[in-house]
């Protein structure tokens, strides 16, 4: 059951969008309109994952001070936490900006999911449309001419699990390698773990429950990892410009 404020604020204005451009798209193609509302939403979150890539891009920046602060206050943790969030300050990182980006899309993608697994198209459901938006004429079902995207596809399932794990590999920082005779913190081990399964299980868990919903669900997430990884080679070659012209990059 849809909350009525998650329904107002979410599923009814992706679901109008969705709508809205099934109408001018030709052929009433919705494989594309999905494509053309997951770049919209993300391009409106766009200023948001720009600061965030930034915010990775500066914290890599710091490996070496928070690896001597960390030494240098092994036995005093409040006292580290406070010398590195000192460290944050002076070098204008907000290390709670990923979190916070993650937070706020993770209501956009249950609306994105709701929309495509309840929306119930063909068929419009005219009881949630604004008066502008009218029901289309014809909705195609067809992707490409031979997905049904409201059925199962493991091509687009495949495709999703593929370009989640080379966004993975692009956007997240490996580990530093194994030190030969050096034991292992609970934290490295820790973030050396997460690492892998990020990287080789977050994927083929995409896959699966890509092919096992809908292909509508596979064409959203491959659509969104490309833009992601699209995204993030923009913006790091970009701020390497602005670094190798000496210009200074203003997040505001």
């Amino acid at each position: 059951m849809i909350s009525s404020t998650f329904s107002a604020f979410v599923y009814d204005p992706i679901y109008n969008a969705l709508i809205l451009i099934i109408n001018v798209v030709p052929g009433g193609n919705l494989g594309i309109a999905v494509v053309l509302v997951t770049v919209l939403v993300k391009l409106i979150l766009f200023p948001l994952s720009r600061k965030a890539v930034v915010t990775q891009m500066r914290m890599k920046e710091l490996d070496a001070p928070m690896k001597e602060i960390k030494e240098k206050y092994k036995d005093n943790k409040e006292m580290q936490a406070l010398e590195m969030m000192a460290l944050y300050k002076s070098k204008g990182v907000n290390p709670f900006a990923t979190f916070f980006l993650v937070l706020l899309q993770i209501p956009i993608i249950l609306g994105l999911y709701f929309v495509f697994l309840k929306g119930g198209l063909p068929v419009v459901n005219t009881d949630i449309l604004y008066s502008f938006v009218k029901v289309p004429e014809i909705i195609n079902m067809s992707f490409l001419g031979f997905i049904d995207i409201a059925g199962k596809s493991w091509l687009l399932a495949l495709f999703a699990g593929l370009t989640q794990y080379f966004q993975v590999k692009y956007s997240v920082s490996p580990p530093p390698p194994r030190k030969a005779g050096v034991p292992m913190d609970f934290k490295e081990d820790l973030a050396r773990n997460m690492h892998i399964q990020m990287r080789y299980v977050l994927p083929v868990i995409v896959f699966f429950i890509a092919y096992t919903i809908s292909a509508a669900i596979a064409l959203y997430w491959t659509t969104s990892n490309l833009f992601m990884l699209s995204q993030e080679i923009f913006v790091r070659r970009k701020i390497k410009g602005a670094a190798a012209r000496g210009t200074v990059v203003v997040e505001g």
